[in-house]
């Protein structure tokens, strides 16, 4: 009498507890695609596996890392506005250094006159390091002039930020606000408007990717005086512009 067994091919006869001998593998504990696999056979290169929880574990943790690495370089990263046209970024990192463990000191310099644009970046070592800075240093004097220090609210590109603003595109002036977490639909145009019920504007730029349209979220507006500055910074800060509420700073 003819047996069950005999009836199926050696690698089709199996339970769930016991070994399962396949064409190429064998597999310690049934899973549909081994089944499969045995009914199908694949190259000798390939390899059966079941759904696996630990690699998908480890994408969403390699994931969450890589977002909290972003979010930490944002807090550290410092705007400082205002500053004398002959500050350095030596200058700059010896200042911030007093406050904590800078990273990078960055003096933002016009492409074609090579003069100081008078803000900077300092990336700082830590968040509590930034956070230092900013207490000690937001609205105090160097060199006679009041600078502005806080955290920028998006993550920026590395560019060359010398390109912000072209001299055939913005009307450069003593007088001017930094404008930061600008939504990403904020053009030169809209920015300009939103300002010019403020005062007297001379100018308006949206910083940009070079060679793209893409917003770097923030940007800089220029007055013709320091009464228009101060206006525009006492009824635009926290305001909403494209839905996003915006930051104003003295720059």
């Amino acid at each position: 009498m003819t047996t069950i067994s005999s009836l199926f091919p050696p690698n089709l006869f199996y339970n769930s507890k016991t070994l399962t001998k396949t064409p190429n593998a064998l597999v310690s504990t049934w899973c549909p695609s081994a089944l499969a696999s045995s009914r199908n056979p694949r190259p000798s290169n390939s390899s059966v596996s079941c759904s696996s929880p630990r690699r998908n574990k480890l994408v969403v943790l390699a994931a969450t890392a890589e977002a909290t690495a972003q979010d930490s370089e944002v807090q550290r990263r410092l705007y400082i506005g205002n500053i004398p046209r002959d500050v350095d970024n030596e200058q700059l990192a010896k200042i911030f250094g007093e406050h904590g463990s800078v990273e990078k000191a960055e003096v933002m310099y016009d492409k074609y006159s090579g003069r100081s644009r008078r803000f900077a970046f300092v990336t700082m070592s830590t968040i509590e390091d930034a956070n230092a800075a900013i207490e000690k240093l937001n609205d105090t004097e160097i060199g006679g002039r009041k600078i502005k220090v806080n955290v920028t609210e998006k993550p920026l590109q590395p560019v060359d930020l010398s390109l912000l603003q072209p001299d055939d595109e913005f009307t450069d002036s003593p007088y001017k606000v930094y404008v930061g977490n600008l939504a990403k639909t904020v053009t030169s145009e809209i920015l300009s408007k939103f300002f010019s019920e403020k005062g007297n504007v001379l100018g308006a730029k949206v910083s940009r990717v070079p060679g793209t349209s893409k917003s770097s979220g923030f940007g800089f507006v220029s007055f013709s005086s320091e009464e228009e500055v101060e206006a525009a910074i006492s009824s635009c800060n926290n305001a909403f512009l494209e839905g996003q509420r915006i930051r104003v700073n003295k720059a």
